[in-house]
This record gives C-alpha cells, structure tokens and sequence, in this order.
C-alpha cells in the first residue's frame, strides 16, 4: 500500500455508561496515520450511555452518532457501515479495548493474507474477582470448547471473525448484516463471504481486551441466547452444524436425569432389582461428576487464587447449561424472538 487507507470503526451500544469513555478513547487514539471515524449506533439505553457519548461526540468531530431505536445490534451496524465513509470497516465494541496497534496489524493483515475479514483473539479481562473469573472461563477451552477467538490458535483461514476487520466492498457484493439474526450475525455473515470466494482470516497478534458480564445472573442470560441463535444456525444452515455443538445438550440431559436418579435413589432402593438400581445409581452420579470435573477446570484455569478459581468452576455452569437449553431451543423451535438481556437494565 502507497497509502493508508481510512478506517471506520463502527460501534453498536446498550447501556454501555461505565465503559463506552474507556473503550472510545482506545480506537481514537490508535497508532495508525490513515484517516479515522467512529460511528456510534445509540440503542434506547436506560443508563447514562447517551450523555456520555454526547459529550465525547461534542469533544471530538471524528465521532458520529446515529440513533438506532430497536436497540437490535446487526440494525446498528448496518446504520453506521452506512453512515461510514472510508473503505476499511471496523467493527468495535464499547465492552473492549483495542491494543494501539490493533488497527495497523489489522489492515496490514487484511492485506497481506488477501482477505475480506479478519478478527483476532478476544482477551477477556475482568474489573471484580467474578468478573475475572468469568474471564478465565472465558479463555478455557473447558468454557467454550475451543474457538480461536477465545483460547487462540495458529493464524490462517477461519469459519468466523471475532468483531471483524472488513473491506468496505464487502457488504455491497454479499450483502449487510442480516437484522433476522438478532444474535451470531457474524457468523452468517462470514458464510455468506466465505460462499463468495473470499477469505476469513484469524490473526491471534491482535488481541482485543474484552469485559464480560460481571455477575452469574447475566452471564447465563447471554449463553441461553447464543446458544438458541447457535441452535438457529443449524437449524437454518449445513455448515452449521457441528458435532462439539451437540456437547452441551448432552451434557444438560445427564446432568438433568442424573439429578432426577439422585433424588429417587434412596427411594428405590431395596425396591428394584439390582441391575435397575445399578443404573440409578450410575445416573445419580452425572452431576456429581460434571461438579467435579467444573471444579477441577476452574482449579486449573488462569484465575489469580483459590476464590477466583472457584468463581470461575460456577462460571463454566453459567455457561453451559444455559447454552445447552437454548441451543435445544433454537434448534427445535427456532430463536425469533431471543434476546440478550444481560446488559439490559
């Protein structure tokens, strides 16, 4: 390249008050000589979120606003690529922070690989010791069973793109952001480019610093709606499909029936035969192993002592089993109408 391209950084926010000054000053402050723009899509947050992006809009004319009043996120990205006017597209999130040399590499990659989207490594971080718990789960391959974007893996193609580093060309050949897909947009998005001939690239030297949920409650609402829109997606597409997917669900029925035997175990005994009481007892034992083994990944996880350890053996239950009851969900009956409400106040 004889000249850097400009860039659009596009935002989507839902009552993002305690982190959107943080997470703005690290895109515009990036070490990258292109032009630079932000649009920020303002859902109908019950927060401070829009004053403080005023103020920031008022103090910086690189910052630009724009209202997205269904608060629905594949709608606020499709806004604000629209409102973009430079020919690399971003995607940026107000709960992250961009390393000072995410733009440059990115570019650079997206370039040098000859792709269309690029993503890298999401680096979850915590502010409170359940919310660095969850991080920790957030980087075992126990929480989410492997992902690139969560626990890393070589650089090459990839089937999807943490946040995204796009050629603005993109969307006019495939095509924007499906708003139907409330949730795991990104996913059909990077098929539909895939489909067209282009690639996907994971890069794991851009590391994006990322802050999950910070408390159990909404950490189990964002898993049960990935999973029903993960479910959506194998309802809806072939290559959806995959065998680590049907993992959870599994897992969800042993624990489930296990818990059922644990209560009639007792009861049954002495009134059974021996081999039913056998099996009654083998099913008893699900979640007391599926306790032990979410104790023994949290003991091993990168979590800084024995209470975040722990902390982070209950985050991979707020992660699983909800996943794995919204995935059954979205696979049998489709996930219209599933919302994230873990950021929702």
């Amino acid at each position: 390249m004889t000249e850097l391209p400009g860039v659009s950084y596009v935002m989507p926010v839902l009552n993002e008050a305690d982190y959107l000054e943080e997470a703005v000053g690290s895109i515009l402050t990036q070490d990258y000589d292109g032009d630079k723009e932000l649009i920020i899509a303002l859902g109908p947050s019950t927060d401070d979120t829009d004053e403080v992006a005023q103020r920031l809009a008022a103090s910086d004319p690189r910052l630009i606003l724009v209202d997205n009043p269904l608060g629905r996120t594949p709608i606020a990205l499709n806004l604000a690529i629209r409102k973009s006017s430079h020919p690399i597209i971003m995607r940026v999130d107000a709960h992250s922070e961009l390393p000072a040399n995410y733009t440059s590499r990115g570019v650079e990659t997206l370039y040098r690989v000859g792709a269309h989207d690029v993503g890298g490594l999401m680096d979850a971080r915590g502010k409170t010791p359940v919310q660095r718990a969850i991080a920790a789960a957030y980087h075992s391959k126990f929480g989410f069973g492997g992902p690139a974007y969560h626990s890393g893996a070589p650089e090459g193609e990839a089937e999807s793109a943490y946040l995204g580093i796009f050629r603005r060309e993109v969307f006019d050949e495939v095509g924007f952001y499906d708003e139907n897909m409330w949730r795991a947009q990104d996913w059909e998005l990077c098929l539909r480019i895939r489909q067209a001939g282009h690639k996907v690239w994971f890069d794991p030297e851009l590391k994006v610093g990322y802050y999950p949920r910070d408390n159990f409650v909404a950490l189990a609402r964002q898993s049960f709606a990935s999973g029903t829109w993960r479910g959506e997606i194998a309802r809806r597409f072939p290559e959806g499909k995959s065998l680590r997917h049907d993992i959870p669900p599994l897992l969800l029925a042993g624990v489930g029936i296990g818990s059922v035997a644990l209560i009639l175990a007792p009861l049954t005994r002495g009134r059974v035969s021996r081999p039913v009481q056998s099996l009654v007892n083998l099913a008893a034992s699900a979640p007391m192993v599926y306790a032990a083994a979410t104790v023994a990944a949290g003991l091993a996880s990168k979590g800084e002592n024995l209470k975040e350890k722990l902390l982070t053996a209950a985050a991979f239950q707020s992660i699983h089993l909800p996943w794995a009851a919204g995935y059954l969900k979205g696979r049998i009956f489709g996930a219209a109408g599933t919302l994230d409400k873990g950021r929702v106040k």
